[in-house]
């Protein structure tokens, strides 16, 4: 029964550690889409040791648990365990583990279900706005205008993603700069940064106890924009990104001394028009490989005693 202790206890390490030294890196801004992945692969190192200790700490209360993990399993492999010994903690354990994951999922199902909601009505608002004009098929378009005083823009997700523009933007906007904007909320959707949002929504809001999930919401907010602006400054430059930012944003009070929701757009427009320049291709693999460890090691951590009766 040491291995799901030892699981749990490598969890906490990874959920007090991964953050801090994610948080202390200075390459996290200059590879947003690597600083994802590793961020990814922290809070995937975290589940499953949780998910690993439930399960051994299952398969140690009771029998027939333990018959459908080891079932096909030498006796060796079953013996190197110690499963069968007695753990008044192995039931209580499994159980809130357990609980934990259903509330997880819980707290997901809920998340996609409210951003459905909004999804639905902003779309009912939008048609509202600007109905179909006779002839026109729904959903033909992926550029809708509006008429509006605001400068504003965004990506409508979906099964007919579209982008809304209102005219103010428009008229702020010059081509090679809305060309930027479009090219930013596509790749959003390209990589399918919601998805990216609603599970570390559902996880911080599940556990607002637990530091590592707030972290991963706020820096998954984060990263997706950054990663967004450099799919535009490949195509369109950063020159033109930056205004673009500055022009749509500009009349919200977004730059002024006073902090608002925005407040994170400064530091984009900076960053740039100030690159700090991309890490050497090398440099990103092998961030990316030790990244793929931190959810390699429950499994490694599962698996070593089998192995070693095994061996």
């Amino acid at each position: 029964m040491m291995v799901p202790v030892a699981l749990l206890l490598l969890g906490a390490l990874t959920a007090a550690l991964g953050p801090r030294l994610l948080a202390r890196a200075g390459w996290p801004d200059r590879e947003p889409v690597v600083a994802l992945w590793a961020w990814q692969c922290v809070v995937a190192g975290v589940l499953l040791c949780c998910a690993l200790s439930m399960t051994l700490s299952a398969a140690a209360a009771w029998a027939p648990v333990r018959g459908r993990v080891f079932g096909r399993a030498p006796r060796a492999v079953v013996d190197a365990y110690a499963l069968g010994t007695a753990n008044p903690w192995a039931a209580a354990t499994a159980v809130l583990l357990a609980c934990a994951g259903l509330w997880s999922a819980a707290m997901l199902v809920r998340e996609v279900a409210r951003s459905g909601a909004r999804r639905r009505a902003r779309r009912a608002e939008l048609l509202l706005r600007a109905p179909l004009l006779p002839g026109e098929e729904p959903g033909g378009g992926r550029l809708v205008v509006l008429e509006d005083s605001r400068s504003d823009a965004w990506w409508l997700a979906g099964a007919t993603p579209r982008l809304v523009v209102t005219t103010a933007a428009l008229r702020r906007l010059e081509e090679r700069q809305l060309d930027a904007l479009l090219a930013h909320e596509r790749g959003h959707a390209r990589a399918r940064h919601d998805w990216l949002l609603h599970c570390s929504a559902a996880l911080a809001e599940g556990f607002p106890q637990v530091p590592v999930f707030a972290a991963f919401r706020d820096e998954m907010h984060r990263l997706v924009e950054l990663a967004a602006d450099d799919t535009a400054a490949r195509r369109f430059g950063r020159l033109t990104t930056a205004l673009a930012l500055v022009e749509l944003n500009e009349e919200r009070g977004v730059f002024g001394p006073s902090p608002t929701p925005e407040a994170h757009l400064p530091q984009r427009v900076d960053r740039l028009l100030t690159p700090a320049g991309r890490l050497p291709a090398l440099h990103r693999l092998r961030l990316t490989a030790a990244a793929a460890l931190v959810p390699a090691l429950p499994v490694l951590l599962t698996l070593v005693p089998g192995l070693r009766a095994l061996g």
